[in-house]
């Protein structure tokens, strides 16, 4: 089986970075990894400029790669692949019938899992690696659980079983503590699902599924918690819709309807800080906080009690604790947003290595904490966007290590 990749929602290509191991060396990209990434599609919708499709190609080249809205694209010219990946984002995932009230199901519109279930439906890719936030578990908040019930329904409609892990990037060693899911679906065609049948769900997560080798977890089993999503407890993706609400926890396999969840423990590996990650030349002065901003820093970054109302008139008091200022260099840095580097909250504030001063991470540093080729997004962007582009990103260390489990995975089916 060829180890074929099509990327959708590829951004500035974190997946592909992850899986080919890419270094950037004097402008130019070298790919020491085994995956030949055949298709991609990146698109942003509601503006001009394409930032990100325009620094992927930049970097890996036109041919092959979409600049067009994933529904417009017709999936039955997506060439075949072995994998899919893709970064998707936290959306509404409700469905119901079809205005002409037939059997037909349909989901709202825009919303991009849909994208990928008509992949799915369409070309029965063997694999599948998908990235999200890990609030997709709860959401949304007056029916918990149902928009991950709906993406993992789907999955069983089109063949594939599934198994999903949190991942904290910093607690294995990567310099940021973020916090995604990453969700693998493979189809009851291949070799990997027939041997996983013949065992417990419980064990998959322990034991033998995809992530517990490079993402070690404590064998205590915390809480855990069982449902049936088949045929035979939910008629279709509008019942899911509906009616479905689970507790899910940060671990769990869905196989044939049969869903396992585990709340688990990471087994902490120490490795990269802020400080690893910062800069050590000379840093242009524009990064550097004045006097103004940095009293603004220290009362954003302090703890206060804000009085605000309820829609009803009543008085309540929204509290924020203390947050480290500057940032702590012996640390992972946090989870990094895409306000990265404004006058916010959530912006990281360093010492700078030469004067000590405080300053704002550069481009680069931001890059290294996803663990992208510094300079990787140096394609023509403001500060401001690259900054952004990190923070839509995913830790590039995280996918390597899921890709060298998926290679032993795919050999296996050959």
């Amino acid at each position: 089986m060829e180890k074929t990749v099509v990327e959708l929602f590829a951004g500035v290509g974190g997946f592909r970075c992850g899986l080919n191991n890419v270094t950037l060396i004097n402008d130019k990209v070298k790919e020491n990894g085994n995956w030949k990434f055949v298709w991609a599609n990146q698109w942003e919708p509601l503006t001009k400029s394409q930032d990100a499709y325009d620094c992927y190609t930049l970097r890996f080249g036109k041919e092959d790669v979409s600049n067009v809205d994933i529904f417009e694209v017709d999936k039955t010219s997506i060439p075949n692949h072995t994998l899919l990946v893709g970064g998707f984002p936290c959306q509404d995932y409700s469905v119901a019938q079809t205005l002409s009230h037939s059997k037909g199901i349909e989901g709202k519109k825009g919303v991009l899992w849909w994208a990928i279930a008509d992949v799915l439906k369409v070309k029965k890719p063997p694999f599948v690696l998908l990235e999200n936030v890990d609030r997709l578990l709860l959401s949304p908040s007056k029916q918990r659980g149902r928009d991950f019930g709906i993406i993992l329904r789907s999955f069983l409609d089109n063949g594939y079983a599934v198994e999903w892990r949190v991942i904290n990037a910093g607690e294995y060693g990567h310099p940021q503590k973020r916090r995604r899911i990453y969700i693998f679906g493979f189809h009851k065609s291949t070799n990997y699902y027939k041997h996983l049948s013949k065992t417990d769900l419980k064990n998959i997560i322990y034991n033998n599924g995809l992530f517990y080798k490079q993402f070690p977890i404590e064998n205590e089993e915390f809480k855990f918690n069982f449902t049936d999503i088949s045929k035979n407890n939910f008629s279709n993706l509008v019942d899911i819709s509906n009616n479905f609400k689970f507790q899910f926890y940060n671990a769990g396999v869905m196989f044939n309807g049969k869903i396992y969840s585990s709340k688990v423990k990471s087994i902490l590996v120490s490795g990269k800080t802020l400080m690893d990650i910062r800069e050590t030349k000379k840093i242009d002065k524009k990064y550097f906080l004045d006097e103004v901003h940095l009293k603004k820093f220290e009362i954003l970054k302090g703890s206060k009690k804000i009085p605000r109302l309820k829609p009803n008139g009543d008085l309540y008091f929204y509290s924020e604790g203390t947050m480290p200022f500057p940032d702590n260099l012996n640390s992972p840095a946090r989870t990094m947003l895409t306000s990265e580097g404004s006058v916010s909250r959530t912006t990281h504030v360093i010492e700078d290595y030469y004067t000590k001063k405080i300053r704002l991470l550069t481009p680069i540093e931001c890059e290294r904490i996803n663990e992208f080729p510094d300079n990787w997004t140096n394609s023509g962007m403001t500060d401001k966007k690259r900054n952004f582009m990190m923070g839509n990103a995913l830790v590039v260390g995280v996918v390597k290590k899921i890709g060298i489990e998926l290679e032993s995975i795919i050999e296996n089916e050959m």
